[in-house]
């Protein structure tokens, strides 16, 4: 599913709203070829008063969506109470960056995760050095599970035009330091959905092993971050960018 001789590409929302909502983004998904879909079944918000995710509801219908169209599904683990709910239905867990040193955390998804060895998708911390990053990934490789995906999503800087500062420089430094595969998060790194498809072929060309975005089939009503999606109907553009980069470094598209 990841690994470093080909480009992983992954969409979906930011959150599952309603069962419309997660079947027609999972449908774009699938119809433009990617394989992985993403929602947040559970989210957690810096204001106590936004959309909070549908918690259980939200991954019952992901799973529905997944199954239907044959896609694999990731979605965050928020806190230890969630992951065996997530852990048996969810192809791939995802740590949020609220979460990259909450290490009790890391160490129990390790251990859960240690016999099927499902993939972890570990997402870099806002103000995280890369060494910090690299430590966290060990908690869970040392808890018994060696199939982590690290995600650059971008760190908090002065810099005010961008919701964060996508670190591309963090792709090659991790790749001398770490044999693990890195996607980029696009959407969460730029905060901005025109500045989504000219960063993802950045980003493949710097040498990520996938590159994530998320992607709504109407953004402007989207009840979490509709700024930073992509209308589904852009998903096979998107697509084609993403393959002419990953085909001039000879990397197939999964």
């Amino acid at each position: 599913m990841f690994s470093q001789g080909k480009v992983t590409l992954i969409a979906g929302p930011c959150a599952i709203e309603n069962k419309d909502q997660v079947m027609e983004s999972a449908r774009a998904v699938a119809e433009a070829g990617i394989k992985i879909f993403r929602g947040g079944a559970f989210k957690p918000r810096t204001s106590p008063y936004s959309f909070q995710g549908l918690g259980e509801e939200g991954i019952r219908l992901l799973v529905d969506a997944g199954k239907k169209y044959r896609l694999k599904t990731v979605t965050e683990v928020t806190e230890v109470d969630v992951l065996n709910a997530v852990n048996e239905k969810i192809d791939i867990i995802q740590v949020g960056a609220r979460n990259m040193d909450n290490y009790s955390l890391l160490k129990k998804i390790g251990q859960a995760t240690s016999k099927n060895k499902k993939w972890v998708l570990l997402k870099r911390g806002f103000s995280a050095t890369i060494e910090e990053f690299l430590l966290a990934a060990e908690y869970i490789l040392s808890s018994g599970n060696p199939n982590v995906v690290l995600c650059e999503r971008g760190i908090r800087t002065f810099e005010t035009s961008t919701r964060f500062t996508l670190d591309l420089n963090a792709i090659p430094v991790i790749k001398k330091l770490s044999t693990l595969p890195v996607v980029v998060d696009v959407s969460h790194g730029t905060g901005h959905a025109d500045m989504l498809i000219p960063m993802s072929r950045a980003a493949i060309a710097a040498g990520a092993d996938g590159v994530m975005i998320e992607a709504h089939p109407n953004p402007k009503k989207a009840l979490c971050d509709g700024h930073q999606s992509l209308p589904t109907e852009h998903l096979g553009e998107w697509v084609k960018e993403c393959r002419k980069i990953a085909s001039v470094l000879s990397k197939p598209i999964y």
